[in-house]
């Protein structure tokens, strides 16, 4: 069987130098709209009994001028999982619980209602078997067409460059995945959504971890211009509420749906990171 430590280490790290970047790409937004906002880093560890060592991670929060509130999280975990979960997760079952889990993911959430929220998530897990899952999915609460044109021709790139079928694939995953089924209603305009791109030997391993990256080098190349582009229009009260409005929508996907709160929840994983996804304001009728 094959050792995946040492490759768990290399997505941490690479996880890490990309959060660094981030940040330090957000901040300069910040300062460009006259802001000294900069990310508080909070570390946590993880407690599982009986394992000495459970791992843990670092939430980077910022509150500022143009970001509202926006998380970017990085956790590197290892143990077991409840018998009942494991038999829910790829390659995992009650007779073989243990897991690692390293990635990255990032909720914004934006003053100017005109500028897009978006959401992004790398990471890689092992279990009996070892995988790659992410993507990048963009949620406007006014949509622009060319910012959705832009965004998805930057994921369509990356993943031509790649496998011609992925862009299509990934897409329709994101559209069925990103959908509130209650309300009937996508949660925002789609981006990319993979998860187990097995790694079934070293070949695989070095395919899917040069995809991982692409993903989050074109998010930090395309998200940023679209925040520059709308962060300094106008606004109404009218805005500002249909952005709240679109805000809740958001939060009861989170809580609902979304795979990656449970998985942090039945983890173990710190409350207050997993939940930095959750929007500072909003309402419902």
């Amino acid at each position: 069987m094959t050792d995946w430590r040492p490759h768990t280490q290399r997505a941490q790290e690479w996880f890490d130098s990309l959060r660094t970047r981030i940040c330090a790409a957000f901040e300069e937004i910040e300062r460009e709209a006259g802001s000294d906002a900069a990310f508080e880093y909070q570390s946590w560890t993880r407690e599982e009994a009986g394992n000495p060592d459970p791992g843990g991670g670092t939430r980077a929060l910022m509150k500022g001028k143009v970001f509202e509130k926006v998380g970017v999280n990085v956790s590197s975990v290892q143990g077991s999982f409840a018998p009942e979960f494991a038999a829910t997760i790829n390659g995992a079952s009650a007779d073989a619980p243990g897991f690692t889990a390293t990635g990255i993911s990032l909720v914004a959430h934006m003053a100017n209602p005109h500028v897009p929220a978006v959401h992004m998530n790398t990471r890689f897990l092992t279990t009996q078997a070892a995988w790659f899952g992410g993507g990048a999915d963009l949620n406007p609460p006014i949509p622009y067409e060319e910012d959705t044109q832009e965004f998805h021709a930057a994921f369509r790139a990356t993943c031509m460059a790649h496998n011609p079928t992925w862009y299509e694939r990934f897409s329709k995953w994101a559209d069925e995945y990103f959908f509130i089924p209650h309300r009937g209603v996508a949660r925002g305009v789609g981006g990319i959504f993979y998860d187990h791109m097995e790694c079934g030997d070293e070949p695989a391993f070095e395919r899917n971890f040069a995809f991982t990256r692409d993903v989050g080098e074109t998010f930090l190349d395309v998200f940023p211009r679209l925040v520059r582009r709308r962060m300094g229009m106008e606004w109404r009260e009218a805005d500002k509420r249909r952005q709240l409005e679109w805000r809740g929508r958001y939060a009861e996907f989170n809580l609902v749906y979304d795979r990656g709160t449970l998985f942090g929840l039945k983890t173990g994983g710190n409350v207050e990171a997993i939940l930095m996804s959750l929007p500072p304001e909003a309402v419902w009728e």
